[in-house]
């Protein structure tokens, strides 16, 4: 047991010598609460330009950075839109298939869960 906590304490301590004089991480940017979040939402003005695969290529990265900003609880169903949006943008045409409208409203509807 005393030779296993002595590894355990050479481990640790090798760890933080290799940290020592690097920069700390950038502080991740705290999460707005679900509150906050559905208020966000509700003021976001964003609107997208240019033709129809250029509006889905903002609004995917739109999606994108809003759901970075928001409560995990909304940032999810965010998340999947930005995926779908990122899909239509790549896309032909730059339009959504009926499953792609239909699991962006399967998104909003989870959204809608949250914030009432």
């Amino acid at each position: 047991m005393k030779k296993l906590l002595s590894a355990v304490a050479l481990v640790a301590g090798t760890l933080l010598a290799g940290c020592a004089g690097t920069p700390a991480a950038p502080a991740t940017t705290p999460k707005l609460s679900v509150e906050e979040s559905c208020k966000f939402l509700n003021n976001d003005t964003f609107a997208p330009s240019g033709t129809a695969k250029e509006q889905a290529a903002q609004i995917g990265q739109h999606y994108q950075e809003v759901s970075d900003k928001v409560a995990p609880e909304v940032g999810e169903p965010i998340h999947q839109m930005a995926e779908i949006m990122k899909q239509v943008a790549a896309s032909p045409t730059g339009t959504k298939t009926d499953a792609q409208t239909a699991q962006l409203t399967e998104q909003i509807n989870k959204i809608g869960q949250y914030c009432k």
